[in-house]
């Protein structure tokens, strides 16, 4: 999973939606690709993670550009699933190494070349969830949930509400199952975290610089089965 490089561009370039990413390469057009809110907030996340890991690691490089260079490939490799590490991230501080679980989950955008939950399902459920407070608080309020200023059908709701139980339900099945080989519980997570959201290494023992080879057979059949489910979620969206 070691990859030398000093420029994670493309990587995050290519975890945005392809029909938003012909606007990026289109003349006069640049500014419309970030009328999406899904890329808007791709970005956002990307810079502000980029940030926190800078400060939180900077004691760890020579300079301050270069704790940002490593924040930045790690974060862009690991949201886009791309896999590859310049640094055994498994030693920086635990909110560094948090954030980067974090964005395990997180993914890129929809109709990328990213895996993961991704961004604009994160976005209707955050959405969701204000509609539903909002409603608590004025039960007779009418609230439709939009995405760049259009409203979501509930059939779309739905399937991402369905698409999270299912997700959730596979992890702590597989958290389970592998359990039993005895791994500490960081290993564990991590492991069926990263081959559900198909993005190669994890933490503790399966490190940028471990493997999945200390797995039992049927650990890895279940680590098998999550690498294809991530890959089936990411045809669905």
């Amino acid at each position: 999973y070691m990859f030398r490089s000093s420029s994670p561009s493309f990587m995050i370039l290519f975890g945005v939606n392809f029909n938003v990413l012909f606007f990026f390469f289109s003349p006069g057009s640049f500014s419309q690709a970030f009328k999406s809110e899904e890329v808007r907030c791709y970005f956002f996340v990307i810079i502000v993670f980029c940030l926190m890991i800078t400060l939180n690691v900077r004691h760890l490089f020579d300079n301050v550009w270069e704790a940002l260079q490593q924040a930045f490939f790690q974060v862009g490799s690991i949201i886009t699933t791309t896999g590859y590490a310049t640094t055994d991230y498994n030693q920086w501080p635990a909110v560094s190494r948090t954030i980067l679980v974090l964005l395990t989950f997180c993914g890129a955008c929809a109709g990328s070349t990213g895996g993961g939950i991704k961004i604009s399902r994160l976005l209707l459920l955050a959405k969701s969830v204000r509609k539903e407070l909002h409603l608590y608080l004025h039960p007779n309020a009418v609230k439709k949930i939009k995405m760049d200023g259009k409203a979501v059908s509930h059939e779309v709701i739905r399937a991402t509400n369905i698409y999270m139980i299912v997700y959730l339900m596979i992890v702590a099945a597989s958290i389970f199952i592998i359990s039993f080989d005895e791994f500490d519980l960081v290993t564990n997570f991590t492991a069926v975290v990263t081959t559900l959201n198909n993005v190669g290494p994890g933490l503790s023992l399966i490190g940028p610089t471990g493997n999945f080879g200390i797995f039992s057979p049927l650990s890895k059949l279940v680590l098998s089965f999550d690498m294809l489910a991530g890959d089936w979620s990411y045809f669905r969206s």
